[in-house]
């Protein structure tokens, strides 16, 4: 099977091309300068796009198995400018605008467009566990969810099975928010961030892939799927988990003060969230490989 990855160069998109290129899959990632990327695992290779339109690797779409869009600017690369607020959604609509051009010129359609989102999508509500029907919010990261939700809806209606995924904080040794988490532990001077009452939507990378992979290749799967660990916490109980895994104490909270200093709107991503459930993704039959989140702890730190 053929499968193009938008956004491959990324924590999720290159452990989902390795995983699949182990397999046998013939996998192809999407680049602006595929010439930076002399690292990718094998199997796995990489094709100039502009991150706009289907010009240079439209023709691949045409009778492959499956395309994952990831793509999109960094949420976390910096302050929330408005010029970076702007390039964060445009990046995102711009890609999906490029993966419905590929598909509807393809003559053999896609059998399957995974389409990445985020738990972001229900903004800050931190009153219980949401499924995967519960409304969106109404802050910036809500709206930029939508937006790159909504930039490849149309490809349903060329009967393309569509998967949307909306994912948690991805806990992954080598990349994302933990190693950057981990380190005031590291440092005996861990704790919530803020009130540590916000909801923390964790999910280990290992069940990103297999999620994703699940999604690609269960025929019956179609909509929304929140990709978050079966087990809820929130930021402070999350926090006492890593202390226990890592013999170190808990008690020493991040103001939110000092945190809307320091990083401004982006903050939010720290000081807010929503408990979102993977209803509908253990309804169709996936089974976490880890299942709670010291599970996943110390799986992770195990690894050195």
């Amino acid at each position: 099977m053929r499968v193009i990855i938008t956004g491959g160069t990324g924590l999720i998109g290159r452990a989902l091309a390795s995983s699949l290129a182990r397999d046998g899959h013939e996998v192809i990632v999407l680049s602006r300068d595929p010439s930076r990327h002399t690292d990718l695992p094998a199997g796995v290779r990489a094709v100039r796009w502009d991150a706009r339109s289907a010009a240079d690797w439209g023709e691949l779409a045409d009778g492959a198995g499956a395309i994952v869009n990831l793509a999109g600017d960094n949420i976390a690369a910096g302050r929330w400018t408005a010029e970076r607020k702007r390039r964060i959604r445009q990046s995102r609509i711009d890609a999906g605008r490029a993966v419905s051009e590929a598909i509807a010129a393809a003559s053999n359609k896609p059998g399957v467009l995974v389409q990445a989102s985020a738990v972001g999508y229900y903004g800050g509500q931190a009153s219980g566990p949401l499924t995967e029907d519960a409304p969106s919010g109404d802050d910036f990261l809500a709206g930029v969810c939508r937006d790159w939700e909504a930039s490849t809806a149309g490809v349903e209606a060329m009967g393309v099975r569509r998967v949307v995924t909306r994912i948690g904080v991805v806990l992954d040794g080598q990349g994302g928010a933990l190693p950057r988490m981990l380190l005031p532990f590291k440092l005996f001077a861990g704790g919530p961030v803020g009130s540590g009452a916000q909801p923390f939507p964790w999910i280990h990378l290992d069940d990103v892939v297999g999620a994703m992979r699940f999604l690609i290749e269960d025929a019956s799967a179609s909509g929304v799927y929140n990709l978050s660990g079966p087990e809820p916490h929130d930021n402070a109980s999350f926090s006492r988990v890593i202390g226990r895994v890592m013999h170190r104490p808990a008690f020493m909270p991040a103001p939110g003060f000092a945190m809307r200093l320091a990083f401004g709107e982006m903050a939010d991503i720290l000081l807010e969230g929503a408990q979102a459930v993977p209803a509908r993704l253990e309804q169709a039959g996936y089974r976490f490989q880890q299942a709670t989140a010291e599970a996943a702890l110390r799986e992770i730190l195990s690894q050195g």
